[in-house]
């Protein structure tokens, strides 16, 4: 199943620093492994924000939940998801 899922990103103020960087290297391998593995098909970034938005190619909602949950940037996103399927115009047998 494809999903588009939007993601803003929110670390509070006065956060650590170092324990922030240490979380986007970690959110980073995480997205570059999932990448390789054809499940975050897409990734754009959202000019002028912290966001972004994605496509996920995954089995169903629960495995898009785990996915995400296991983001370790998932404690301070807002996320928003929106289940996709082929449009009938399309000229390309596989939108993936």
């Amino acid at each position: 199943m494809l999903f588009k899922v939007e993601m803003d990103v929110a670390i509070p103020q006065g956060f650590a620093p170092d324990e922030a960087a240490r979380l986007k290297a970690a959110e980073k391998a995480r997205f570059q492994e999932l990448q390789r593995a054809g499940t975050w098909r897409h990734i754009w970034r959202v000019v002028g924000r912290y966001a972004n938005v994605s496509i996920f190619d995954v089995r169903d909602n629960a495995e898009l939940h785990d996915l995400l949950t296991s983001l370790p940037l998932y404690p301070f996103m807002e996320v928003r998801v929106t289940a996709l399927c082929r449009h009938p115009s399309s000229i390309h047998d596989d939108d993936r």
